[in-house]
């Protein structure tokens, strides 16, 4: 019978194969923190999936020419944050990667399936309701008029990261839960020839109240980023208002900024 290392080296093994180590040892950055960096690379990209094991630190620290502390000191960053676990008799296995998402005009399905991040979708609501006011603020409708509200749970790797809530102006597009559970909203509204052309969006952060907590798989006043966005399509016209909760531990907005000349 194989012994538990046996089989961690088994399973490591293809996973860790396909990775190409560039570590710069003339470099002033510590080769702890250059390791932790590609691996922390390979997980987002998924080349290191969840459940995978990377091994023991001596089989590591071999392979690599390194010395046992640092990548010691590599491993224990990731687990901190969360992306790497230690199960005793197991190894030290992947968890999941958190989302990093640029923070320009487009559908949360869409940048986590480019991300190979494989979106899930459950559907918790999708009816037709009176617009409370700041709804029908955002939308340019009266308020008290009808509009279309989704709640969707979304899902990478099967584990929660975000809780959507949307707001679309009545008889705007067909949306029937099969759909939405396939696909981005974005994507199904280009398909019925609506295009998005600008939005304005406020990025924010709470705790989690225990409602949120559960469907989050989260402990009752973690972290929460959130995000309120209004999209206009190319005539200006406003045409979806979106109030989105995510997991702080598993998700973070990317910001690239530039000198004002």
């Amino acid at each position: 019978m194989a012994k538990t290392g046996d089989r961690a080296r088994a399973v490591t093994a293809p996973a860790l194969s396909t990775l190409d180590f560039a570590l710069d040892r003339s470099s002033p950055v510590p080769l702890y923190y250059q390791l932790a960096q590609q691996l922390e690379g390979a997980i987002e990209h998924g080349v290191l999936a969840p459940g995978n094991l990377l091994g023991n630190e001596v089989d590591l620290s071999v392979r690599l020419g390194l010395s046992r502390p640092t990548v010691r000191q590599a491993i224990q960053s990731l687990v901190d944050k969360g992306l790497l676990v230690r199960r005793r008799g197991v190894g030290t296995q992947v968890v999941h990667s958190q989302v990093k998402r640029p923070l320009e005009l487009s559908s949360l399905y869409d940048d986590l399936e480019a991300a190979g991040q494989g979106p899930g979708t459950l559907v918790v609501r999708n009816e037709g309701v009176p617009a409370p006011a700041d709804v029908a603020a955002a939308l340019g409708v009266a308020e008290g008029a009808e509009v279309t509200v989704l709640e969707r749970l979304r899902l990478t790797h099967g584990q929660p990261v975000a809780l959507l809530c949307n707001y679309l102006p009545a008889g705007l597009l067909e949306l029937d839960d099969t759909r939405l559970e396939s696909t981005g909203l974005y994507r199904l509204m280009r398909a019925s020839g609506i295009t998005l052309h600008s939005a304005r969006q406020t990025v924010g952060a709470r705790i989690a109240t225990r409602e949120e907590a559960e469907r989050l798989d989260e402990r009752e006043g973690a972290a929460l980023l959130t995000m309120q966005r209004t999209a206009y399509d190319d005539t200006g016209r406003p045409v979806e208002y979106g109030t989105h909760i995510y997991r702080a531990s598993r998700y973070a907005f990317d910001f690239q900024l530039l000198v004002r000349t």
